[in-house]
């Protein structure tokens, strides 16, 4: 049980930390893009990255570097947003496996303790001889049933837990590939 109530804190702490950080990315401002390309516009390049920087979100920072790459390319600039969206995924991404291992693991460690238990029932009763007492058989069995039991605690919370937190991560994805274009559509014109 000690395993399992280890896996669970973490779980818990995991999947409270990347909720809050996605909400965070996810916070909603409608106006960035349209002061970026007045910034831009108006040829306030260095304010437009410092709006950017304080905003710090993934949008804006793959934001920002499309406008520090301004003057080259629209392919480099593609390239490049496309570059810093895949590290801000993969941080949005940190820990969510140890919450699928979780889901998957906790079960198997509960249906050990199960295997562990009946082990120690059938001990118990081959040592009682041939005079088996129900108290012999029901500590092992106690054992069996509490330890599957706290594994699938632990394991189905953090199956939806992770589900949850992919299925938020890909509206995230969305924002950021829609702004992405936005802006790439935006810079298109003023060339």
């Amino acid at each position: 049980m000690i395993p399992l109530a280890i896996l669970s804190a973490v779980s818990i702490f995991i999947f409270f930390e990347r909720l809050w950080m996605i909400r965070k990315a996810m916070e909603p401002d409608n106006k960035f893009l349209n002061r970026i390309r007045d910034m831009i516009y108006e040829g306030r390049v260095e304010q437009a990255i410092q709006l950017c920087r304080n905003r710090n979100t993934p949008i804006a920072r793959m934001i920002e570097k499309g406008i520090t790459q301004l003057g080259r390319p629209i392919n480099d600039i593609k390239n490049s947003i496309e570059n810093v969206g895949n590290l801000e995924i993969s941080r949005l991404e940190s820990g969510l496996p140890f919450l699928a291992t979780t889901a998957g693991g906790a079960p198997m460690i509960g249906f050990l303790g199960t295997v562990i238990g009946m082990v120690e029932a059938f001990m118990n009763m081959a040592n009682a001889g041939g005079a088996v007492d129900m108290s012999v058989l029901s500590s092992g069995m106690y054992t069996a049933m509490i330890t599957t039991v706290g594994g699938l605690v632990v394991g189905i919370p953090a199956y939806f837990g992770y589900n949850y937190l992919v299925t938020r991560i890909e509206k995230l994805v969305f924002q950021m590939e829609a702004n992405t274009m936005a802006f790439i559509d935006m810079i298109s014109y003023e060339n």
